[in-house]
């Protein structure tokens, strides 16, 4: 019998070998398999929660920078008249734009929401009614809630207490296939974070040591573990005492030589990895990266196309959506002679330059009344504010270097209509 045949019925009805190797090209060697063999195991690397990546600077500035620019931007009810939208006054505009509740105000809530929505992936809030209407808006935990839908309704189940979907605002970062569940930036960008906390762990610890790398020592290498511990101990107590004296040298034994072990910051392009990654978390939150502070590329006419950006691509799209859901759940799919609105000029509260400029020339071609402008910055009317203006010094081209006859009002007397064509 072949020792070919003989191993074939001794394996029969064995299950194939699935051990990992490098060697044999038919097992698939995944990742942590193949830093396996080089002793680096994926529970060594940083587990990535919220807490933990908002330890990440750049994860840090992109949701507060983003949840508090949000909330920054007036919100006001209004309603559709004839003559145009006029806003709402009473308790809608209290709950919306003063204090949606009794311990939160506008701002509070709204950073709130939105720093669910920017690290979990969702905000959630409850509208509590009276037969007045609304009278508070509640936050809801949506790390405690859950969502499910029955006889094609949505329901959200909190601390016990079950609400149905039209009482809910609920804004998801990105919703899945089924329309419940949700994606959320940090769990989808963990990998990107996990390196970002990985390089942060890394340099701590470097500098933490003084800057010193592993070193391994080569030479004649003493016989025994006890002369090994004791040669070691030697030449830590030689760096440690080096670093404390703040000296750049400190000797060691004839014949032997110290060489790092690792890989070197310089060559490893830490600094450039570690920006990089203010990068890639910029791209998971679609926002500039000059808002997280990173100006290696901006120059002046890049960082003002950035600031469009953030407004047209980024800011205007979020508010339209949390807009989207107060309307629906506010006022209901038929009654649209209601609505809610961001005032995203808001944005420019800190430009007085530009905001300025902006009146002036809306001012001057009739947009605005003078009146309407002041009260943009919360300023008094005053008398004869109320007109629109025009700049009345565009004139025809056949007109050009002729000046123009008198205003006149009253409208000339019988006897004077002669005189009147005469001048």
């Amino acid at each position: 019998m072949a020792v070919k045949d003989w191993f074939s019925r001794r394996n029969a009805g064995k299950p194939a070998e699935t051990r990992a190797s490098i060697e044999n090209p038919t097992v698939p060697v995944s990742a942590e398999n193949f830093l396996a063999f080089f002793g680096v195991q994926s529970a060594n690397l940083p587990a990535v929660t919220i807490d933990t990546a908002l330890t990440v600077p750049a994860v840090w500035a992109a949701v507060n920078f983003l949840s508090r620019t949000l909330a920054a931007l007036p919100l006001h009810p209004y309603r559709k008249t004839k003559t145009g939208s006029e806003r709402i006054t009473g308790m809608l505009a209290t709950v919306v734009h003063d204090a949606p509740n009794p311990s939160q105000d506008s701002f509070k809530f709204r950073q709130w929401f939105w720093a669910q929505v920017f690290t979990g992936g969702r905000g959630l809030a409850w509208i509590e009614r009276t037969p007045q209407g609304v009278e508070a808006i509640w936050p809801l935990d949506p790390g405690k809630t859950t969502i499910s839908r029955r006889g094609g309704k949505v329901f959200y189940t909190h601390d016990g207490v079950e609400y149905p979907a039209e009482d809910v605002i609920d804004v998801p970062f990105m919703l899945k296939a089924d329309g419940l569940k949700h994606y959320g930036p940090i769990v989808q960008a963990s990998k990107a974070i996990q390196l970002a906390l990985a390089m942060n762990d890394y340099g701590s610890n470097f500098f933490a040591g003084g800057g010193v790398p592993p070193l391994v020592l080569e030479g004649p290498l003493p016989a025994n573990n006890d002369a090994m511990n004791r040669a070691k101990a030697d030449i830590k107590r030689a760096i440690d005492g080096a670093k404390g004296a703040g000296e750049s040298v400190f000797p060691i034994p004839p014949g032997y030589k110290l060489n790092p072990v690792g890989l070197d910051p310089a060559k490893g392009q830490m600094i450039e990895a570690r920006r990089f990654q203010v990068e890639e978390i910029a791209r998971a939150y679609q926002m500039p990266p000059a808002f997280l502070q990173d100006l290696t590329r901006a120059t002046f006419s890049n960082a003002e196309q950035q600031d469009l950006h953030l407004v047209k691509h980024l800011v205007g799209q979020w508010a339209k959506a949390f807009e989207g859901e107060l309307n629906l759940k506010v006022f209901g799919r038929t009654s649209r002679g209601r609505y809610l609105e961001h005032n995203l000029d808001g944005l420019l509260r800190g430009d007085y330059k530009t905001r300025m400029e902006g009146n002036a020339r809306a001012i001057q071609t009739g947009q605005l009344t003078p009146n309407e402008a002041r009260a943009l910055d919360n300023r008094e009317p005053l008398n004869g504010g109320d007109r629109l203006l025009i700049q009345g010094a565009t004139i025809p081209l056949d007109k050009a270097g002729k000046q123009p006859a008198p205003a006149n009002d009253n409208q000339p007397q019988d006897g004077n209509e002669g005189e009147a064509e005469a001048a």
